[in-house]
């Protein structure tokens, strides 16, 4: 049944909002998408509903193809599932967390490994069960410090979620790429550009996790590529391949203490001792799990935080604050170096100075520094990959260099192993008659996140252009003049034909200037446009593309 605009709610905005950010929020808001009930929380208008619909149904065709099986898990869960697998303390502050009536801790689902673990423990019993698929589409809840960019970062989301369970590791193998196949079959199918890559599993641990990443400067998370071999990977996980240091000797084998007063920083260094930044050691001091630890790179170098949680073996570091730098080290943050340092505290070097000599740090001691240092010899940390990631560095693959640019998270998917199944206990009996823990793996993908992600790719200075497959309606069809018979006519005779041919359509026929009703069917994003005006008089209409902003005379027949 077409729709008419005459009795539909699309209320469009001719200005852009003051708090919109991005192009996709300022579009979805302007044509009538969506409103803002509070910060990170929106209420999804009748085309959002329409797109996030078609959305969905690709994402159950896709799952349902792999044996995939619908579940719709509660969203409120008793705490106690969560203390089960140490996620309750170690989530954070990002879980919304309240008492019910009987003083009971509750939360509100960030995610269901738990739930759905649960359920794999009470009732699976044999490895002849296994392997299992199971997933839902169903609103998560997350209190995001930075709630914003319209449906970039929300508080309350609609998330497909999925967990496999297996026998064993080859098993979640054959689970995993089954998925990182169903993804690429939905993403491709609801327009998207996209790119897979690979990820650290942070707070859902396992042993490995890819990302499926839209190119927009709207994102939050940055990627590093290679155009000529194909390499992608997340700068939480990126590497690249540097050039060789030519270290000049040392003039003796013991660090030297020299003055350096009121010198700071790397760019003081270079210039007060004449020693380069990339002979330098930056020592940064982070907080893990309320344990100091020391981060080593390079002078010129930048640390990704991510890389030291990953290699401090922990969900989450923090810079130190000042107070807690002198206490630990003894001296403030632009003296600090390894050598001397307590040792006590744990000490984590980036491979970059593995094999160097000669290099400069702070002494532990205000206004000086120490020259020929020489990591292994003066100083021994542990050794783990620290660095972020620049642009134009090589290709650790290839060796081609590599690009670097903001992107948008629209999927994620993880081999989680057995870190749920081994804490609650989901165990299923082998073919010995002994209890195994099931071998799990998750998968999530962001229902607005894609429709917000196809605004970001398509959208332009006139509105939302979407692709046909995930657009509210397949066709517009706008009468300049309602009341005329002859338009009224033609429309109903277009209508039952495109519906014959099972393309949605929705139909503008409110009297309004034409200039508005054109502006209109530009902003919410309708991929074709049928304008029944002067030309049905010489039996012909306008057919219009949205993506390609051509319009073409047609026989009203064809």
């Amino acid at each position: 049944m077409a729709v008419r605009c005459s009795s539909y709610f699309v209320p469009t905005l001719r200005e852009d909002p003051a708090e919109a950010e991005t192009l996709s929020h300022k579009l979805l808001l302007r044509a009538g998408y969506i409103r803002q009930l509070a910060a990170g929380i929106y209420s999804v208008l009748p085309l959002a509903q329409r797109s996030l619909a078609k959305i969905q149904r690709i994402v159950r065709e896709e799952m349902d193809a792999i044996g995939g099986q619908e579940f719709y898990l509660p969203a409120l869960h008793p705490a106690d599932i969560w203390r089960e697998t140490g996620r309750y303390d170690v989530i954070g502050d990002i879980m919304f967390r309240l008492e019910d009536r009987g003083g009971r801790d509750m939360v509100l689902g960030v995610t269901h490994e738990e739930v759905f673990t649960a359920i794999a423990r009470d009732e699976l019993r044999s490895y002849r069960q296994l392997p299992q698929i199971w997933y839902q589409i169903q609103p998560k809840f997350r209190d995001e410090p930075r709630a914003k960019s319209g449906l970039l970062r929300l508080r309350q989301f609609t998330m497909k979620d999925s967990y496999s369970f297996d026998v064993d590791a080859a098993g979640l193998d054959i689970s995993y790429d089954r998925h990182a196949d169903a993804y690429h079959k939905i993403f491709s199918r609801c327009g998207l550009r996209f790119l897979a890559v690979e990820d650290h599993s942070g707070t859902m641990g396992g042993s490995s996790s890819q990302e499926f990443m839209v190119r927009s400067d709207a994102g939050e998370d940055d990627v590093a590529s290679c155009e000529a071999c194909g390499y992608a990977a997340n700068l939480e996980k990126a590497v690249s391949r540097l050039p060789p240091v030519e270290d000049p000797p040392a003039d003796g084998d013991q660090p030297v203490k020299v003055s350096t007063p009121d010198q700071k920083t790397i760019a003081d260094i270079a210039v007060f001792l004449d020693w380069a930044p990339e002979r330098q050691i930056k020592t940064l001091v982070y907080m893990a799990d309320r344990q100091p630890v020391l981060a080593l790179v390079r002078g010129d170098h930048g640390l990704n935080e991510a890389k030291l949680a990953i290699a401090a073996g922990t969900s989450e570091v923090r810079p130190a604050t000042a107070d807690e730098i002198r206490e630990v080290m003894g001296a403030g943050a632009g003296s600090l170096g390894p050598v001397g340092a307590p040792a006590s505290i744990r000490m984590v070097a980036d491979p970059a100075l593995e094999g160097r000599r000669n290099l400069a740090c702070g002494a532990n001691e205000d206004d000086f520094h120490l020259t020929g240092v020489e990591p292994g010899r003066d100083f021994q940390p542990e050794w783990g990959d620290l660095r972020m990631v620049q642009a134009g560095e090589a290709c650790s693959r290839c060796g081609k260099p590599l690009d670097v640019y903001r992107t948008i998270e629209v999927g994620h998917i993880f081999k989680l192993g057995t870190k749920y199944s081994k804490s609650m206990g989901a165990t299923v009996l082998d073919e010995q008659g002994q209890a195994i823990p099931i071998v799990m793996g998750s998968y999530g993908i962001g229902i607005e996140r894609i429709l917000a992600s196809a605004v970001e790719l398509y959208g332009d200075e006139n509105g939302i252009v979407l692709p046909p497959s995930i657009a509210p309606f397949g066709c517009l069809v706008l009468l300049v003049q309602p009341a005329d018979p002859e338009q009224a006519s033609a429309a109903d005779r277009l209508v039952d034909e495109m519906e014959a041919a099972a393309i949605d359509v929705l139909v503008d026929d409110r009297v309004e200037r034409p200039g508005v009703k054109f502006k209109d069917s530009e902003m919410i994003g309708i991929p074709a446009r049928i304008t029944l005006g002067r030309a049905l008089a010489g039996g012909k209409v306008e057919v219009y593309d949205r993506r390609l902003r051509e319009t073409r005379e047609v026989p009203v027949e064809e």
